[in-house]
């Protein structure tokens, strides 16, 4: 976003949703959010009582199969799966308010109607507004795999999340997962093995092509592995329909 003026909150405010119901109305200037003793932004504050079902097809303006991306980063999946794929909607959940608002305003500058963001925590926007049975396909690429023990609790991918995306897919509905970090990815398999309702789609995905551009990537973080040489880990799982 170098070398160009972020836009204003009025032009944000139509690619945001908020779990209160209302779009986020945000300004760059606003003060820094708080930060635990490791310096890690806290998480947004409780959502609204009771919860507030979102209703996609009046979200987006139009009733299309929606896709819900987990921890979207700065939004370049995001952005390019808009843009590719103008008949689904896609909808990010992202806890770390500055990446979700680069994410907007990557969103906003580009017009890219059938895509909306969200400052959430993730499994409570599932949990508490997602309806069940709604969504076509959930993705999860490259989460922190949160190193130390006592981190351990900020992990995404458990059992009872795994549970929350098998809710809220569409019978034949599909889960995307990418990692490049191998113990993780194990890890993973093994959480998901223990939800055997999403079982995996045969045999792993093939390798992701080269990419045409500096931008032609899954995500930054993939843009980045694979510019050190790491290999990438994933796996697909269908909701039986």
């Amino acid at each position: 976003m170098r070398g160009r003026k972020k836009l204003p909150p009025d032009a944000l405010a139509p690619f945001q949703w908020a779990p209160t119901g209302t779009q986020h109305v945000v300004s760059w200037g606003d003060p820094t959010l708080a930060t635990d003793a490791d310096g890690n932004e806290l998480p947004p504050p409780p959502d609204a009582t009771p919860p507030v079902p979102i209703n996609w097809a009046d979200l987006f303006g139009t009733a299309r199969p929606v896709e819900v991306e987990v921890g979207f980063g700065k939004g370049l999946f995001l952005a390019n799966s808009a843009a590719t794929n103008p008949g689904t909607n896609y909808f990010g959940v992202e806890i770390i308010r500055k990446y979700q608002l680069i994410a907007t305003d990557r969103l906003a500058v580009r017009n890219l109607t059938n895509a909306r963001t969200c400052w959430g925590d993730a499994k409570r926007v599932l949990d508490r507004h997602v309806v069940p049975g709604s969504v076509a396909a959930v993705h999860v690429y490259f989460p922190d795999p949160w190193w130390k023990k006592r981190h351990q609790k900020r992990l995404i991918m458990t059992e009872e999340f795994v549970r929350l995306i098998h809710r809220v897919l569409v019978p034949g509905g599909v889960f995307h997962f990418a990692t490049d970090v191998p113990d993780y990815f194990a890890w993973v398999k093994e959480t998901m093995a223990a939800v055997p309702e999403l079982p995996p789609i045969g045999p792993p995905p093939e390798p992701e092509p080269e990419p045409a551009h500096d931008m032609d990537y899954l995500t930054n973080f993939e843009r980045r592995f694979r510019k050190q040489g790491k290999p990438i880990h994933r796996e697909r799982y269908r909701k039986p329909g």
